[in-house]
């Protein structure tokens, strides 16, 4: 488990440093700001962000930058407080508080980062007591999920149920979700990819398994901030894939990096439009 999160909160690292590798033009005039937004993650931004602080000060001094400040957060509030104060250029954010953030801050895609054990790309009813959906709706549903209701009721579960469904045991972190099944405090936990992939690692969790879900859905998101000058995020979308080429390559590997690439709106259009309806 241990291993578990520090390969985690690393990848976490090298991502808010790679937003940066590529746009010296832009940091030649100021400060580059980097938010990180991974919520429902495992590990806290405090263990996060010397990570983040090294990556970010090693893309300095190879692009030359006048400055750069990263920072990593969990929450939506404490990731908005950054943005008033900082006005970062880039982001990398979880789908939820993308989608969430992305009206008020006019956030511009750019490409996408897809890390192994990231989780929240896929969603699932986890229980060892109930052998579908139907046999959870009513009962009682853990979830350190439940504080987004628009995204869980509208992108993750597409109508098939609300979370208004369940009797709602919410929970505060991943691991603590998937025991309250294993104690019986809950028949059922809504969990995501990431969650999932523990339960061989938990005392008591045999028999736990999947029961519905959710389609698959897009990586995080790197987003541009209305700050960002055109032609710097433009040369640094084109670049993304490069990031973790030649001598980037192992670093990407060893901290679990699977994909990191230029997107498009295009990319994200069905999450937005079901989000948004």
């Amino acid at each position: 488990m241990r291993t578990t999160v520090i390969r985690s909160l690393l990848a976490t690292a090298v991502i808010a440093s790679a937003s940066g590798f590529l746009c010296a033009d832009a940091a030649a005039e100021g400060t580059v700001g980097v938010l990180v937004l991974r919520e429902h993650g495992v590990g806290s931004a405090a263990q996060a962000q010397p990570y983040v602080d090294k990556f970010v000060s090693v893309a300095a001094k190879q692009n030359g930058w006048g400055g750069a400040k990263g920072e990593y957060h969990t929450s939506r509030g404490n990731a908005e407080a950054f943005i008033t104060a900082q006005k970062p250029q880039y982001g990398i954010l979880s789908l939820g508080a993308f989608l969430g953030l992305k009206a008020k801050h006019n956030l511009d895609i750019i490409g996408q980062v897809a890390v192994n054990r990231a989780g929240g790309q896929q969603y699932h009813l986890i229980s060892k007591s109930a052998a579908d959906l139907a046999g959870c709706k009513g009962k009682a549903l853990a979830s350190d999920h439940a504080d987004d209701p628009k995204f869980i009721d509208k992108v993750v579960s597409k109508g098939a149920f609300k979370l208004g469904d369940f009797t709602l045991v919410t929970t505060t972190r991943p691991i603590q979700t998937i025991k309250k099944v294993v104690s019986g405090d809950a028949a059922c936990a809504l969990v995501d990819d990431a969650q999932l992939a523990e339960l061989g690692k938990i005392d008591g969790a045999a028999g736990i398994k999947s029961v519905w879900s959710s389609d698959k859905l897009p990586p995080m998101v790197v987003v541009a901030f209305p700050s960002a000058p055109a032609d710097a995020r433009k040369a640094f979308q084109a670049n993304l894939a490069k990031i973790c080429e030649g001598e980037g390559k192992a670093t990407c590997g060893e901290v679990g990096i699977l994909a990191l690439k230029s997107a498009t709106s295009a990319d994200y259009a069905g999450v937005v439009t079901a989000y948004d309806k």
